[in-house]
């Protein structure tokens, strides 16, 4: 049997990136989204790209666990569970917006647990977790109350899910700014403030992110691990 990927929020950037890495070793991978219809595009996309037939596309919003359970029932058997979904939140104390907050933190904390709970049982003993956090975890900034408590918070899930799991591995990333996400690609200005901050000068591209993701997965002595990949900060 070939090696079963789970990404939620594998729609695109980085998780889309880890999904068609993947997908080119000859993985089985199933990227889930909270739109169904554009998981299921991108799934096509992707194996057209690898010349694969094995990605293929569901809908799971973590933002609501309450129906993760059943959006997860048709994996029999998985090896590893990235979890990449998030919801950007600005929000300043000012400006509280409570709606925004509490998404985050539902999404990224119990949306993540969730998904673990779900699937659980169907893990491999020789299986891992990821979990996806963030710079704002160590460098807050005005508007980042919820980001940095939660991406702070995924710090927690590592420690305690690494024991309950056992002998599943749990880890984390924590990218900075990643230069050619979708979100950041373009933004030359915002890029370039962010550059002169980083200590090697050079700011993180998708690919480095996608490496430390693959290295956390696969490495059987990573376990309980937050890697911080923003190549230094100032």
């Amino acid at each position: 049997m070939s090696k079963q990927v789970l990404i939620v929020g594998g729609t695109s950037g980085i998780g889309r990136e880890l999904a068609a890495t993947y997908a080119r070793q000859g993985a089985s991978v199933i990227i889930a989204g909270r739109d169904g219809t554009r998981a299921e595009k991108v799934s096509a996309e992707i194996n057209t790209e690898v010349d694969s037939h094995h990605v293929r596309g569901i809908e799971a919003d973590l933002s609501k666990p309450e129906i993760l359970k059943e959006a997860l029932s048709g994996i029999e058997h998985i090896d590893s569970i990235v979890l990449a979904g998030m919801r950007r939140d600005n929000n300043t104390i000012a400006d509280y917006d409570i709606a925004g907050a509490t998404e985050l933190a539902i999404t990224k904390i119990v949306g993540y647990t969730t998904v673990v709970h779900a699937l659980r049982s169907r893990i491999s003993p020789t299986g891992s977790v990821l979990l996806f956090g963030g710079l704002a975890k160590d460098v807050p900034y005005p508007g980042s109350t919820t980001v940095t408590a939660v991406n702070a918070g995924v710090t927690g899930l590592v420690a305690t899910l690494a024991k309950e799991l056992a002998p599943v591995r749990v880890n984390a990333i924590h990218p900075g700014m990643v230069g050619d996400s979708p979100h950041w690609a373009g933004n030359e200005r915002v890029v370039e403030a962010a550059r002169a901050r980083i200590l090697t000068g050079v700011v993180p591209t998708m690919r480095d992110i996608v490496e430390g993701s693959v290295f956390l997965l696969e490495n059987p002595a990573a376990n309980g691990v937050n890697l911080d990949l923003n190549g230094g900060h100032a």
